[in-house]
């Protein structure tokens, strides 16, 4: 797996990425790249100093902004070690029903650090994984957040309302989310822009809710509406606090 651009690679070299070599490009400035460079030597990392053409041949985004990391394949956790709370904060999970697209998915990813959720669970099947771009697009955050795939996303909100996780599902239809109290152990399932979340699911969840629109296009990008709900769900928190 290639992990592209400063932040990103800073920040795999932070949290737990297994990262096998980084490719900096040799005409930069040594200042550029010194944090980088300072935490390979530090793990005892090969660092490769390329010409930019080598960059430019491996890079998928075409915004390698001359640093490279090669890293192994990206490291799924377990459903148990998502639901491990964190100093004994109310759990914040976040499901995702069917979504495809690798930006996407690395946005919510951003999303999900900056709110300290507990981490992502996302179908095995029909849905994207963790790529490349997914780890570029979270600008590093892949490295810090807990993600686990599931065979049935349904049977693990059954699960997870069996530990007394409230569940609940996104869909335009929902309840007002400012009416809804999303304090204690909370989960949200957030569908594709396409199709939303499946029927099946918003059954099997304990709630579904709506962010109100007032505008003429009647929907959100996943990434959007993930943030809105999560920051809202942290408001209700520190209100209560």
């Amino acid at each position: 797996m290639l992990i592209e651009g400063k932040n990103a690679v800073n920040e795999a070299l932070r949290g737990n990425t297994t990262i096998e070599k980084v490719m900096v490009l040799k005409t930069a400035p040594a200042y550029n790249f010194k944090t980088i460079v300072n935490a390979c030597r530090e793990k005892k990392i090969n660092v490769q100093f390329v010409e930019k053409s080598a960059l430019d041949r491996l890079s998928e985004s075409g915004n390698h902004q001359g640093v490279i990391a090669v890293a192994t394949e990206f490291k799924y956790s377990d459903v148990d070690e998502i639901l491990e709370k964190k100093d004994g904060r109310d759990l914040l999970v976040i499901l995702l029903d069917g979504i495809e697209d690798p930006h996407n998915l690395g946005a919510i990813i951003r999303v999900a650090d900056c709110v300290g959720a507990n981490g992502i669970i996302i179908p095995r099947h029909r849905s994207c994984g963790v790529t490349d771009t997914a780890v570029k697009v979270s600008s590093g955050a892949a490295s810090h957040v807990k993600i686990a795939k599931v065979v049935n996303l349904n049977d693990t909100i059954r699960m997870l309302k069996e530990k007394g996780v409230m569940v609940f599902a996104t869909d335009m239809e929902g309840d007002d989310i400012y009416r809804t109290n999303l304090t204690g152990d909370v989960a949200f399932v957030i569908g594709s822009e396409g199709k939303g979340v499946h029927e099946l699911t918003k059954k099997v969840s304990d709630a579904t809710i709506s962010l109100p629109q007032y505008g003429m296009v009647n929907s959100l990008n996943a990434s959007v509406a993930t943030g809105a709900v999560l920051y809202e769900c942290i408001r209700q928190r520190r209100a209560k606090q």
